[in-house]
């Protein structure tokens, strides 16, 4: 059964850029990860992020709709076919092909308004039984 690990940031630090650090701890550990965008944008956005956040590292990332195979990929409209190993969410939805995942990350933004979404996303995945861990990221 899939694992559902919530962060909740706990400072004013971006959840853009708390999501790319735990993409690279995750990367560096050994996993494949789909990152799950809500829009073409957002999409857009952490992969120029994840070009910059780290001057010193490199991570192997691509966009999952230009068909490029990469440890990390990224999308937003599109299932992916390959990795089943860890998604990250940053959707504020669930997507609907989750569960074939090893683990699910939610990233919990400071802002109550994004907490709401975390708040429902929480109560779905317990609902239906799925181990749930929660960190506190301060």
């Amino acid at each position: 059964m899939t694992r559902i690990d919530f962060y909740q940031i706990e400072n004013d630090e971006s959840s853009a850029l708390f999501a790319c650090r735990l993409i690279e701890k995750v990367y560096r550990l050994g996993h494949e990860i789909y990152v799950h965008m809500n829009d073409e944008t957002s999409a857009a956005s952490i992969d120029d992020l994840l070009w910059t956040f780290r001057e010193d590292r490199f991570i192997p990332h691509a966009c999952i709709e230009t068909g490029e195979e990469a440890p990390i990929l990224i999308g937003h409209n599109t299932e992916p076919t390959d990795h089943h190993d860890v998604l990250v969410n940053l959707s504020g939805a669930i997507p609907d092909f989750f569960s074939r995942f090893e683990r699910v990350a939610e990233v919990v933004p400071f802002d109550e308004n994004s907490r709401e979404a975390a708040r429902r996303n929480y109560k779905f995945y317990k609902d239906r039984g799925y181990p749930l861990q929660y960190h506190s990221m301060s």
